[in-house]
C-alpha cells in the first residue's frame, strides 16, 4: 500500500504546533493588556512607578490568567505531539504499517461518501484479483489500487547530492511506471465486468503532487489507458461524482419504470373502451331488438283486439234475427 509521507505527518504537526505558539501569544497580549490597565491610570510625571509594585501587578496578572498552568499544558502537550511525530515516523519507515495506515485512510474515505452497498474491501471480484476496494457504479465495477512502491521516492528526498536525487527520481519514476501498468492490466477488464478505468490511490498529498508535476506525461498517457490517479482531495470529489451518477441512473430507471406503469395502464385502458364499445353495441342492439319485439306486440295485440270485439258484436245483432223468421215460420 502506498503511505502517508512522513514529511505529511510533520506538516500536519507543524501546523498544530504553529496554533499552540498563536494561543501562547494571545495569551501574552492579554496579559499586556491587563498590565495596561494596571499602571495606566498613573501619571509618569508625577508618580515614579516603583518596579516592586511592578512586579507585584505582573506577578497578580500572571495567577489571575493561570499562565503558569496554560504554559505547563502547552508544553505536555507539545512533547505529546513530539512523541507522536516520532511514533508515527517509525511507523511510516515499516512498509507493513504503513500500508495498513494507507488502507485505513482509503476505508474512511469510502465510508464517508458513499453508501455501504455501493462498495467493497479487499474481495475477488475481477478473474480472481482482489484490489485494495471497488465501486459499485452504474457501468460498473470501478477497482481500487494503493500499491505504490515509496523507497526510491524516499531515497531522492533523503539525499544530500542532487545528481543521486535525480538518479532516485528517476528510479521512483519508473517503480510507479510498472505499477500503473499492473494496475491497468489486472483491473482495466470491461470484459470482466469493470468499467474502462481503474483507480491508482495516493494517500499522500506531497506525492501526488510531485507525480503531478513531475511526471505528468507519464499521468497523462496511463489515462488514456483507463487508470487515474488520485490524492485523498481528488479521489473524494470522484466519489461525489460516481454517486451522484448512480443516483441519477437510479432515478431514471425508476422514471422508465412507472413510463412502463402507464404505458400498461394506457393499454388496459384501451382494451377496457374497446369491450365497453362491443357491450354498447350489444345493449344498443338489444335496447332496438326490445322495442321492435314491442312495437309487434302492440301491433299484434291491436289486431287480436279487433278480431275480438266484431265478433261479439254479430252474435248480439243475428238473435233478433232469428226469432223473427221463425215466428214468421209459425205465422
Amino acid at each position: 500500500m502506498f503511505p502517508l509521507q512522513s514529511s505529511d505527518i510533520a506538516l500536519t504537526l507543524e501546523t498544530a504546533l504553529l496554533g499552540v505558539v498563536v494561543a501562547l501569544l494571545l495569551v501574552v497580549t492579554v496579559l499586556l493588556l491587563r498590565l495596561w490597565a494596571s499602571v495606566r491610570g498613573i501619571d509618569d510625571d508625577e508618580i515614579e512607578v516603583d518596579s516592586d509594585a511592578l512586579t507585584a501587578a505582573v506577578s497578580r496578572t500572571f495567577t489571575d490568567l493561570e499562565f503558569a498552568e496554560k504554559v505547563d499544558r502547552i508544553e505536555t502537550h507539545a512533547d505529546s505531539m513530539q512523541n507522536l511525530h516520532a511514533d508515527l515516523d517509525s511507523m511510516l519507515r515499516d512498509p507493513r504499517e504503513r500500508g495498513a495506515f494507507g488502507e485505513e485512510q482509503l476505508d474512511v474515505l469510502l465510508s464517508e461518501h458513499l453508501p455501504p452497498e455501493m462498495y467493497g474491501l479487499r474481495e475477488q471480484v475481477v478473474d480472481g484479483k482482489t484490489p485494495d476496494a471497488h465501486i459499485r457504479s452504474s457501468s460498473g465495477l470501478i477497482c481500487v489500487d494503493a500499491k505504490f512502491p515509496l523507497d526510491n521516492y524516499e531515497r531522492a528526498v533523503a539525499a544530500e547530492d542532487e545528481a543521486e536525487a535525480a538518479r532516485h527520481r528517476d528510479a521512483f519514476a519508473g517503480d510507479v511506471r510498472s505499477q500503473l501498468r499492473k494496475i491497468a492490466d489486472d483491473y482495466v477488464r470491461p470484459a470482466a465486468g469493470t468499467t474502462d478505468f481503474a483507480f491508482a490511490f495516493l494517500p499522500s498529498e506531497s506525492v501526488y503532487y510531485h507525480l503531478v508535476t513531475e511526471e505528468y506525461d507519464m499521468l497523462r498517457e496511463f489515462t488514456s489507458e483507463g487508470v487515474q490517479v488520485v490524492s485523498p482531495l481528488t479521489f473524494g470529489h470522484k466519489l461525489e461524482l460516481i454517486k451522484a451518477d448512480v443516483q441519477a441512473r437510479q432515478l431514471s430507471e425508476e422514471a422508465e419504470a412507472v413510463a412502463e406503469q402507464l404505458d400498461g395502464l394506457r393499454e388496459s385502458f384501451a382494451a377496457v373502451e374497446d369491450e365497453w364499445g362491443v357491450l354498447r353495441t350489444h345493449v344498443r342492439n338489444a335496447a332496438n331488438k326490445a322495442d321492435d319485439v314491442d312495437r309487434r306486440y302492440r301491433r299484434l295485440r291491436e289486431e287480436f283486439d279487433r278480431v275480438d270485439s266484431p265478433s261479439l258484436a254479430d252474435e248480439s245483432d243475428a238473435s233478433p234475427a232469428v226469432g223473427i223468421s221463425t215466428d214468421g215460420e209459425g205465422n
